[in-house]
């Protein structure tokens, strides 16, 4: 499946965001104490921290690694990720150990139903125009056995933002909502606010969800 959003960010632009968005474990967890006041990791062992350690988690759209670094530290071992840019994917060996991260898209995952008991997306939904959502969330879904995990930009509808002086490329949205309207039988189990603290960023705010098949 090609679309406008898949070619913008497998081009020069997703390069250059790949370059801005890619830190050593220190620097990352500086990066989200600065913006949300908090680390990933701690934000992980809160919605995550009752599973055991050994289930299969897939991250859709995980550019070099960051949030599956992330997962790793928090001691989960089976830990994949599949990214559609290439040069994303080979600077994700700059930054990941052990981490089954390959080249993919999100529209067509390369994994039998069911795989995985956690398919998550961090900033990655914000960036798919809304109607291929079904699309992206249909794979999601079917690759989850279990539990879909998100954290992504929050607004009560649909809103398209100017991203860098592109429009077309960014969007907020209740991503959580439009999961369980597509799948009724996903039920909420955690959801959780993260304002901005940031100057920069001050009255924004992302949101995670969990939501578990019924």
């Amino acid at each position: 499946m090609k679309t406008e959003q898949i070619d913008f960010w497998a081009g020069e632009f997703g390069e250059k965001y790949t370059e801005r968005n890619s830190y050593d474990d220190k620097g990352w967890d500086e990066f989200y104490r600065k913006n949300w006041g908090t680390t990933k990791p701690l934000m992980n062992e809160e919605f995550l921290g009752h599973l055991s350690k050994d289930i299969k988690i897939l991250e859709v759209g995980s550019n070099t690694g960051m949030q599956l670094n992330g997962l790793q530290r928090n001691g989960f071992t089976e830990l994949y990720g599949v990214e559609l840019q290439r040069y994303a994917v080979e600077r994700s060996k700059d930054f990941t150990k052990n981490i089954n991260l390959i080249q993919g898209s999100g529209f067509d995952l390369p994994f039998k139903d069911e795989f995985f008991d956690v398919t998550c997306t961090n900033g990655v939904l914000i960036h798919i125009a809304p109607k291929d959502l079904p699309k992206i969330m249909g794979e999601m879904y079917r690759t989850s056995k279990k539990y879909i995990w998100g954290f992504e930009y929050f607004e009560e509808q649909i809103t398209d933002i100017n991203y860098r002086g592109n429009t077309g490329y960014l969007w907020k949205a209740d991503y959580a909502k439009i999961f369980m309207e597509q799948f009724p039988d996903l039920k909420l189990v955690k959801k959780k606010m993260y304002p901005y603290v940031s100057e920069a960023e001050k009255g924004n705010v992302d949101c995670m969800y969990l939501l578990e098949k019924s």
